[in-house]
């Protein structure tokens, strides 16, 4: 939820926001209006309420002879009283509804559009070049007898997928790195749950317009997370959290599930859009004052990754359209993937501002000891199963054998090559 403050006092600066997004400006000026009939309905009812209390004092005052017309009035008051009380309750759904298709106000320099109108920012790294014929990274993972589609289709269906060999050893060595990545970083390593309360979701922002990637189960009315951000957003739900000692930061592993709906036909071959993967993912609770300084921190540590993996990337400023409804701004990393002559992305961080915070009630207390107020949460992912892809592309040799990135050989038992399988 955006500040109501700012909604009511610079409606033209969400207005802005909306566009950006792509967004009907109206949806601001039907949130005032519903903001404004919420907090009417709540005046009339706290009044309504105060003059039933004060009725029922002059009732327990009156005589005898008094009582019973004083008693008739009282339950024609307790009926408007509670015609009040439903107008409110009415009324606040309505403002929720409303303010919930306004997204979070986008920062300042985000650029407006589209997916295709992201601001490129850098790139590092040379793309790599072969003097033979690379090959893509299906391919590459049926001849180390690391990645096999097949049997994950007939287990699962499509886009699942089987990891074996060394290929369950290399997600688990990039998981580690990243873990020990993130230990160095004064991060608190987190196993999540994958399950989670409609409420938390809800509060998270992802039951919007992309409600139908998220798997439900019905019968439980629970969620199957896509991301940990999710879990540990809700972590410190309905909490008053200390920040005076600094940012609370974690980095939390956990199966990620995403039923990909609207991707028909895109990346179907291989592991670059499935339906189950791993992740490692940092999440952030700060000081608002502290957002924008630490959303760089975190990007620099997916860029310290990337960069001892010898992958080739990009950093892009993602377009204001194609942030998701909590990001205030997202800067995504994306790889060069050789067979694909593309960059594809394999990290997104997010500064989520106070958005996700308002919706979750957590809050924190301003240094002087005063009001509470929401922190800002940021999310950014430090190492997924995806990245197997740019990493066996990137690193591969003519005979089908896959170079190991110095930085990871410690986490494969200094394995040096991955070799082809003989059949």
């Amino acid at each position: 939820m955006i500040d109501l403050a700012l909604l009511r006092d610079e409606p033209e600066t969400v207005r802005r926001s909306q566009i950006a997004r792509g967004n009907a400006p109206e949806t601001v000026d039907a949130a005032i209006e519903a903001d404004r009939s919420r907090r009417a309905a709540i005046t009339a009812f706290e009044e309504l309420r105060a003059e039933q209390n004060a009725f029922g004092k002059q009732v327990a005052k009156a005589s005898k002879d008094e009582k019973a017309a004083l008693v008739a009035q009282a339950k024609e008051l307790a009926e408007r009283v509670k015609q009040a009380q439903q107008a409110a309750n009415e009324a606040a759904d309505a403002a929720s509804a409303a303010l919930d298709r306004i997204e979070n106000v986008i920062i300042d320099g985000v650029p407006a559009g589209g997916e295709e109108d992201f601001v490129e920012l850098r790139r590092v790294g040379d793309v790599p070049t072969f003097d033979f014929e690379p090959r893509d990274h299906l391919e590459i993972g049926e001849l180390l007898d690391a990645i096999d589609m097949e049997r994950g289709a007939k287990v699962s269906g499509a886009r699942f997928y089987f990891l074996k060999g060394v290929g369950a050893r290399l997600e688990i060595a990039l998981m580690n790195m990243a873990l020990d990545k993130a230990l160095q970083n004064g991060f608190t390593p987190m196993i999540v749950p994958t399950l989670v309360r409609p409420e938390i979701m809800q509060g998270t922002g992802f039951l919007g317009e992309h409600a139908d990637e998220v798997y439900r189960l019905e019968a439980q009315d629970m969620y199957l997370v896509g991301t940990s951000e999710v879990p540990l957003a809700g972590y410190h739900k309905d909490e008053i959290v200390d920040l005076s000692k600094g940012a609370l930061r974690y980095a939390g592993w956990s199966t990620c599930y995403r039923s990909e709906a609207g991707s028909y036909g895109k990346d179907t071959r291989g592991i670059i859009r499935v339906h189950q993967f791993n992740k490692l993912e940092m999440f952030v609770y700060t000081d608002p004052a502290d957002a924008e300084a630490e959303h760089l921190r975190l990007v620099a540590l997916q860029e310290e990754m990337l960069t001892a993996l010898g992958l080739s990337y990009r950093v892009i400023d993602v377009a204001a359209g194609d942030l998701g409804s909590s990001a205030a701004r997202k800067y995504d990393i994306e790889a060069w993937v050789p067979t694909q002559g593309a960059f594809r992305e394999l990290t997104s961080t997010s500064n989520c501002t106070t958005y996700q915070a308002r919706r979750l009630d957590v809050r924190h207390r301003a240094e002087d000891g005063g009001k509470t107020q929401p922190v800002a949460t940021l999310n950014g992912t430090l190492a997924t199963t995806r990245w197997i892809v740019a990493l066996l592309e990137t690193h591969q040799q003519a005979d089908g054998s896959v170079r190991v990135p110095e930085a990871l050989r410690p986490y494969l038992g200094g394995l040096e090559v991955l070799e082809p399988v003989q059949a």
